[in-house]
Order: structure tokens, then C-alpha cells, then sequence
């Protein structure tokens, strides 16, 4: 299948560790020159191929060229050469190397047009993409560019995933995909504890993120909805260069950043930095009602917060022989201040008639650090595409909280007069996870095989200090009915064995996953120990039917396994508000997953489409489950009998114009979850669907202006349903210093829609919640590229 170009920065990426051999600073500064010109196309369609690495060589050396650049976004390239005879040479990521092996210079030299010829690479990815905003979806799932959506600027990694088809993002920030909650984040390729928080990654510091719904054998097992692999950017181009940008907004919100990178024949080193101060207000509303006490709790909670952060990303490649060596870091460091008011009231009509009100006002302040590091070795045999790999990664994550707590009994005015009682917490959280993996990758007369070993080490201590303020004492007393300190640990020891087919119709791949599973909890009040250890194995299957050059036939099946969190295993309840008290399961025991998914690629000239049909079946799905006894919620996960999700989505992109292209995703899809092993009560199903719509347009006066819409229907729970959530963002930009800069004015959540709500019924209590931040926010970006 020929694929349309792209211009995506991992393929420039890519193209360099290719082709880094070629390079070396020229010694014929002072010589007479010539130029060399050309254009480089794609053979068949002639369309004009970017970025293509193209390089002159003299016929005694091969190893250094004496000069080298690569192609505009019209193909055409311009190389600078004394008189002579030269090696001519191309190389392009999807195609095969060309070479011209004599080029006589005596003067001024126009080559023409060169043709490249496409590789068959359907079954690693199938390029679904517009000029402007570029999506490719490939076997598993899709790749995005976040750098050509404009509705990023100035934002996160949430941003970004706001923006992206088939994911939604929830109130507290964690993110959902085709439905699925259980999601596996990597940065990197890696698994990280700096994927905890993700609003802590800035936007302009991710290169492409990969939505893999249906990994193969080669990822981890873990997650029912898949992987989300975040790729950050690290610099690859020759010579120096670099970029700076600064977002402010209203509320004073404030975001700067910048990157740099100098690349030469040995080494790639680079940085970049971000500073991001954001403010928040926002208000929440719950109420439940319980049928048999005819009692109605009314809970309201006004908050503010502001969130100052520093994200450093650093690292460096050294190049000798066929060999790499890498290391990739990632600092981060924020402090996070909030004030959280809560107002309640409770009736009770009937016989048991009684009311109470009481204020709660929490202050919050939490540090977070967090450390990331990667070093990589890599090395490349004779033949294309045989290479070993050794990685060894550690990340670490503290988060220290401090809660100031003022309660407030019998009154819904919170001054001094009123005060109550007092509280303070503690809360101080440890993760470490350490990751040692080895890949071995070796082409085949018809594809490729594929063999590894992995070892994932983590540890989690939460400890959580609770004191109320005694007048006796005249100071603050730890409360043991509250404090606990829960530590967590596991050890996942997986091999992996991956074999891929390529025909000229027909790709497969057929892989297999085993995985051993070792778990320890310890609960320190209680001396309570759990221990766990299991082995499963997870094949994989993957197909691709070309029909012809633009459509194709996809199919795959993968079996996954979902482990239950570290903090819903920790049974220590947590009753700092005593009328809802959360616990965690130390019994939950893993979801196993079967997935399968069926789909259809059309790769048209300036449109693309991708239709996937899908079903995932879950055994143990993981849900909470609320129930109420004496006035009280108690608030724990469970282990359900089942749940089954299939639907329908589609991805497509299209330019019909040269001043207008759309971009966007659309899914439906069924939820059917069975808790009748709990209780009747626990068992529901419903339809939900979301899409996704961006739109772009081409402005007199050289300014772009794009429309970014998105809406989640309501979705069931075990025990009711999440309501429907949607907003507009709109940005217009315009480059400056001849493109090597950009001016963008954003307005976020146009009309102020954007909000979180839900309910829940039982035989016995009916709940409601609504939350509404501060979300339509305008933002001005600048941005300089070097």
C-alpha cells in the first residue's frame, strides 16, 4: 500500500540513528563549491517526499559525506560541492535507500527527479493523516502529533488526551479509553511513577502519543484498555537548535518553556524546561437520600487551588560502531496549594426526626518530586533491522501532604467564633518502580522474530498520620482509628516471543506473553500481611488483508490482565468524613480480558478513514461498590462477576480544501456489567458514545483559526450513570519570522459547558453529584523556533 508522507518528528528521529554514520563536519571549506540540486517523490504517486536525508560521498570515503541536508516540503534539496565525482545517496524511514552511484561535478547540477520506492510496512502502520493534523492509526490503535493541534497550546498531557479520539477524561484527572478505565501509561516506552500526575507534563514537551488498543506480545500485559505510551521529545536534527514559548491567561495562569538540542558525528545531547503556574477555582454539589430514614444529606463544596510546577527533561545519545548508548532523565518538582470548604446538611423527617449542619474547611499544601532515568544500550548488526536492546530504568515519586482542617458543628457560618474542633494530616507517599528489560529483534526471509525478558519492580509506602486537637492536652493527638501506613510491592517477571509475516497481500504476527506475578501487602497498624503470586499467559494475534492500494482489513485478538491498585487494596477505611468512609479490598483479585477487534483502512489522496469493531470481555471487573448502614456510606472496590463492552468507532481525516480540514473521532459502544454475585442490585447496561471534532481553517492574512469539540454521552456504573459532559475550544494563530515563529490566542470551554456529574439509585438511597470548575479560560501563546 503506498502511504501518503508524513513529516512526524519520530520518523526524523528514526531516519538520523539510520544515517548518523554519514556525518561529519566538511574539510573543503576554502575550495571552489557547486550546487547540487533536486527533487526526491514517491514512485507511482509523485507526490513529494519531506524530510528525505540525502547525502553526497566521495567514492574512497562512504563512511563521512561531504555534504548532506535533507528535503523541503516540496521534495527539493540543494547540496554545496567541490569539482569531482561523487556516491549519491537518500534514505527515508517506509522506503528503500536509493543510490546513484556516479554524480560528475564540474559545475552547477540539476539531478531532476528522483524516485523513491515505498517499503511494504502495512503491518507496523498505515498513515491516516492531514497536512495539518496528523493521525496514523496502524494494527493496535493510533499515533498522534500533539505540536499540530492548536488546542494544545499552553496546556498538559491531559489537554492533549482531552483532544483525543476514543479517551475521556474524568474530574480527578484519570482517563478512560473505549469505556475502559484501566489503562497502562508509559513515558517512553517505560513504566513510570511520574505517570501519577499527568497535568504535571506540559504539552510542548511530548514529541507523539501512541493509543494502542490491542497491544501484541512485545507490551505488558497489564491494563484492560490498552496502552498509552508518551513520547517526549528529545531533539534529533543536526547542528544546534531549539525553541522557546510562553502561554499567560486569565487568573494569571502562566505556563514557559524551552528546548535545545546540538547533534554532531558522535553525540546527541538536549534539555528542556517548563514552568507552569496554573489557578483553579470550582464548586461541587452532592446529594443522597436514604428511602427507609427518610433522611437527606445535602453536601457543597467551594474550592480553590494553584499549582506551581518545574518539568526538566535532559539526556543524551553517544554514537560509536554499530552501537548506542542513551540516557534519558526527567525531573519534576510542583507545590500544590488548595482550600476546600464543605457545607452539609442533614434531615431526617418521620419518627427519627433530626437535623444537622457543619462546615468543614480543609487547607491543603502538597510537594511532589519526582525522578526519572533510562540508560539504553543498543546495537545493530550487519543486516537491516537485526539489533539487540538493553534497557535499565528506576523512577521515583514522593508526594508530602499537609491537611489544616477547621470543623465547624452546628452552623453553616465558618467564622472563628464557631470553630469546633480542629485536625491536621499528614500524608507522605513513596513510589519506586524499576524496570529491566532485553529485546532482540532479527528480520527473516518473510518478516521478522522477535524475543524478550522483562523485570518490573515496584514499591508504594503511603503513610498517613491523623491528629485532632485535644483541649486537655492543649495540643494536636494522633488518632489510631485514622492513621495507617500501607506498603505495597510487586515483582511482574515476563518473557515475550513475537513472530511477523509479510506477504505481499496478506501480514500477520502471532505472539505470546508469559507473565509471573508476585504481590505483597503490609498494613503496619494491624500487622496485616496479604500475599499473592500467580503466572498467566497472554497470546496475541494480528492480520492485515491489502485489498488493494488504498483498502485494507484488519483483525486482532490479545488477552490482558487487570491488577487491582495499590490504594484499593489497602482495607484501612478512611472516615475523615464520617458520614462517607472509604476502604479498600485487600481480597480483590485481578480482571482477566479478552479482546478482540475487526477493522477496515481507507487511505484515500487527501482523505483517510479507519472503522474498528470491537468487543472486550472482562471476568472480575473491578468496580465500587457503595452501601449504607446506620446514616453511613461505605465506599469499597469489588471483584463483580463480569462485564462486556463492543461497539463501533470510526478516526478519519480529510483536507477538502486548501483552506479547510477536518480531523476527528466517533464511538459508540455498549456496557453490559453483572454484580449479581454481590447483589441483583449491581447489575446494569446502557449504550455511551463520544466524539471528538476538530476543524481547521485557512484564513486570509496568513492566520489559521481551528474549532476543537468534544462530547462524552452518559456512560452506567454498577449502580447508575455518569451524565453527559461537552465543550468547544477555539484558537486562531498566525506565524511570524517567516514561520520560524507563531502568535495563538486560545479560548477554552467557548460556552462555559464543561462539567462533571452522575448519579446512583438503589434499593435503599439515591445519590446525585455535579461539579463545575473554571474552565473557559483564555490563553495567549508565543512561540520561537530556532
Amino acid at each position: 500500500m503506498i502511504t501518503k508522507p508524513t513529516t512526524k518528528v519520530s520518523q526524523i528521529r528514526f531516519i538520523f540513528f539510520l544515517t548518523i554514520s554519514f556525518f561529519s563536519l566538511s574539510s573543503l571549506t576554502y575550495a571552489q563549491t557547486f550546487t547540487v540540486t533536486g527533487t526526491i517523490s514517491e514512485d507511482g504517486s509523485g507526490l513529494p517526499l519531506e524530510f528525505v536525508q540525502v547525502a553526497l560521498f566521495t567514492s574512497a570515503d562512504q563512511s563521512q559525506p561531504v555534504s548532506f541536508s535533507d528535503t523541503d516540503q516540496n521534495g527539493k534539496f540543494i547540496l554545496k560541492v567541490p569539482e569531482g565525482n561523487y556516491l549519491f545517496k537518500a534514505f527515508f524511514i517506509g522506503y528503500d535507500d536509493l543510490v546513484m552511484e556516479s554524480v560528475l561535478v564540474t559545475g552547477q547540477k540539476d539531478l531532476g527527479t528522483i524516485n523513491m520506492v515505498s517499503q511494504n510496512q502495512n503491518l507496523e502502520e498505515v498513515v491516516v493523516k492531514t497536512d495539518r493534523l496528523p493521525i496514523r492509526t496502524s494494527m493496535e490503535g493510533i499515533t498522534i502529533t500533539p505540536e499540530n493541534n492548536l488546542a494544545n497550546i499552553g496546556g498538559t498531557l491531559l489537554d492533549i488526551l482531552r483532544n483525543t479520539p476514543s479517551i475521556s477524561v474524568s474530574e480527578d484527572g484519570s482517563i478512560s479509553l473505549r469505556g475502559s478505565t484501566g489503562t497502562n501509561v508509559l513515558i517512553n516506552g517505560r513504566n513510570s511513577s511520574l505517570t501519577q500526575n499527568l497535568d504535571q507534563l506540559p504539552a510542548s514537551a511530548i514529541d507523539e502519543i501512541r493509543i494502542i488498543n490491542n497491544p501484541n506480545a512485545r507490551y505488558d500485559a497489564e491494563a484492560e484498555g490498552g496502552v498509552i505510551d508518551i513520547i517526549l521529545k528529545k531533539g534529533t536534527d543536526l547542528g544546534t537548535h531549539g525553541g522557546i514559548e510562553g502561554t499567560y491567561g486569565t487568573r494569571n495562569r502562566t505556563n514557559l518553556g524551552g528546548r535545545l538540542n546540538h547533534r554532531n558525528a558522535k553525540w546527541n545531547t538536549f534539555v528542556g524546561y517548563n514552568y507552569r503556574d496554573w489557578k483553579n477555582i470550582g464548586d461541587r454539589r452532592n446529594t443522597r437520600v436514604l428511602f427507609e430514614d427518610q433522611e437527606v444529606l445535602t453536601q457543597n463544596t467551594s474550592s480553590s487551588s494553584r499549582n506551581a510546577g518545574h518539568n526538566l527533561t535532559y539526556g543524551a545519545d553517544y554514537f560509536f560502531g554499530n552501537n548506542v548508548i542513551s540516557y534519558e532523565g526527567v525531573f519534576q518538582s510542583s507545590l500544590d496549594r488548595q482550600v476546600n470548604t464543605l457545607f452539609a446538611e442533614l434531615e431526617r423527617s418521620g419518627t427519627a426526626a433530626r437535623s444537622f449542619d457543619y462546615v468543614r474547611r480543609n487547607r491543603e499544601s502538597e510537594t511532589d518530586k519526582g525522578l526519572d532515568n533510562a540508560l539504553i544500550f543498543e546495537h545493530s548488526f550487519k543486516e537491516k533491522g537485526h539489533l539487540f536492546r538493553l534497557t535499565a530504568s528506576n523512577s521515583l515519586r514522593n508526594q508530602f501532604k499537609t491537611q489544616e482542617i477547621d470543623i465547624f458543628n452546628n452552623t453553616l457560618n465558618p467564622i472563628p467564633e464557631n470553630l469546633s474542633g480542629q485536625e491536621l494530616a499528614y500524608i507522605d507517599e513513596n513510589r519506586n518502580i524499576s524496570v529491566f528489560q532485553a529485546d532482540y529483534i532479527r528480520p527473516t526471509k518473510s518478516g521478522k522474530f522477535e524475543a524478550g525478558l522483562k523485570s518490573n519492580l515496584r514499591k508504594f509506602d503511603n503513610d498517613y498520620r491523623y491528629l485532632r486537637f485535644n483541649e486537655t492536652a492543649g495540643g494536636f493527638l494522633e488518632d489510631e482509628r485514622v492513621s495507617n501506613r500501607f506498603i505495597y510491592k510487586d515483582q511482574i517477571h515476563a518473557a515475550y516471543a513475537l513472530i511477523s509475516v509479510s506477504k505481499p497481500k496478506f501480514e500477520y504476527s502471532l505472539g505470546l506473553r508469559g507473565e509471573l506475578t508476585f504481590v505483597d501487602t503490609y498494613l503496619e497498624n494491624t500487622n496485616e500481611q496479604n500475599k499473592q503470586n500467580y503466572f498467566n499467559l497472554f497470546p496475541s494475534v494480528q492480520g492485515l488483508y491489502n485489498l488493494n492500494d488504498i483498502h485494507a482489513i484488519k483483525a486482532t485478538y490479545s488477552r490482558r490482565i487487570d491488577r487491582p491498585t495499590a490504594w484499593r487494596l489497602n482495607p484501612f477505611p478512611d472516615i475523615t468524613d464520617s458520614l462517607n468512609v472509604r476502604r479498600g479490598n485487600p481480597a480483590l483479585q485481578p480482571e482477566m480480558i479478552n479482546s478482540l477487534e475487526l477493522g477496515h483502512i481507507a487511505n484515500f489522496k487527501s482523505s483517510s478513514l479507519t472503522t474498528n469493531l470491537f468487543y472486550r470481555k472482562v471476568n472480575g471487573q473491578l468496580d465500587f461498590i457503595t452501601i449504607v448502614e446506620d446514616g453511613i456510606s461505605y465506599s469499597q472496590p469489588d471483584n463483580l462477576l463480569s462485564a462486556q463492552s463492543y461497539g463501533l468507532e470510526w478516526i478519519g481525516s480529510s483536507e477538502i480544501s486548501n483552506w479547510y480540514a477536518i480531523n476527528g473521532g466517533f464511538t459508540i459502544y455498549r456496557i453490559q456489567v453483572d454484580g449479581s454475585n454481590i447483589s441483583e442490585e449491581f447489575t446494569n447496561s446502557g449504550y455511551a458514545w463520544n466524539l471528538k471534532l476538530i476543524q481547521d481553517f485557512k484564513l486570509p492574512f496568513g492566520l489559521n483559526f481551528q474549532l476543537a469539540g468534544n462530547y462524552d454521552s452518559p456512560e452506567i456504573e454498577a449502580q447508575g450513570r455518569d451524565l453527559a459532559q461537552y465543550y468547544l475550544d477555539g484558537t486562531i494563530q498566525k506565524s511570524v519570522f517567516n514561520d520560524k515563529g507563531s502568535v495563538a490566542i486560545s479560548v477554552r470551554d467557548v460556552f462555559d459547558t464543561r462539567r462533571f456529574a452522575g448519579n446512583a439509585l438503589t434499593n435503599s438511597f439515591s445519590q446525585e453529584f455535579y461539579s463545575k470548575q473554571e474552565t473557559r479560560i483564555l490563553l495567549m501563546s508565543l512561540r520561537y523556533n530556532f
